[in-house]
């Protein structure tokens, strides 16, 4: 059973930085290695947007409204990804979701939501004005 942990979230100022963490258990390293990794988040009343995607091979994607600010990177070896959030806004208040998929894709850009079937219980951020 796939279980991603988050953590790292919290109140933070705007212009203020935070550093997520999503935390794989119950695959094998290798089998981690070779998912494509994705952070989601979901403010109240909105869908849930995709934020930022890595591949196996750290090939990355973002979202337009957070290119620039926010970079997605992976440690393949400790099972755990990160997303370093700058610069943040209001805008970017949500609560924070990590997932997996174990679809194989050329391009980070072409992932969409159904394309990941494990999902962390989310890290709320809040980003005051």
């Amino acid at each position: 059973q796939v279980q991603l942990v988050e953590s790292g979230g919290g109140l933070v100022e705007a212009g203020g930085s935070l550093r997520l963490s999503c935390a794989a258990s119950g695959m094998f390293l290798a089998f981690f290695a070779s998912n494509a990794m994705g952070w989601y988040r979901q403010a109240p009343g909105n869908a849930r947007e995709l934020v930022a995607v890595i591949l196996s091979g750290d090939k990355t994607d973002y979202a337009d409204s957070v290119k620039g600010r926010f970079i997605i990177s992976r440690d393949n070896a400790k099972k755990t990804v990160y997303l370093q959030m700058n610069s943040l806004k209001p805008e970017d208040t949500a609560v924070y979701y990590c997932a997996r998929s174990r679809t194989s894709k050329s391009l980070a850009s072409n992932y969409n939501l159904g394309d990941f079937d494990s999902w962390g219980q989310g890290t709320q951020v809040t980003v005051s004005s």
